[in-house]
């Protein structure tokens, strides 16, 4: 049985640029503590403030309306065909 050795994994943008890094779990460990006080995650009811605001904001909205046009034909052509 051979050993699986995992290394960092650099991610590029289509320009050759690194973007991000993926790491083996205990390098991960290494920095977590400082990654969570930097980026902390979102608490549930700061996902839900975030969700409410959405409905008000003009460039959320234009987004949305965009991408439901978008697929409105797909949608149509694939879940609402009659037999």
């Amino acid at each position: 049985m051979t050993a699986t050795i995992l290394r960092r994994q650099f991610i590029t943008d289509a320009a050759g640029n690194p973007v991000g890094v993926i790491l083996p779990l205990e390098e991960f460990a290494l920095v977590e503590e400082i990654l969570e006080q930097r980026f902390p995650t979102p608490s549930e009811a700061n996902k839900l403030d975030q969700m409410e605001q959405a409905a008000n904001d003009p460039l959320f909205m234009a987004d949305l309306r965009e991408t439901m046009s978008a697929f409105a034909g797909v949608d149509a052509e694939w879940w609402e065909r009659t037999p």
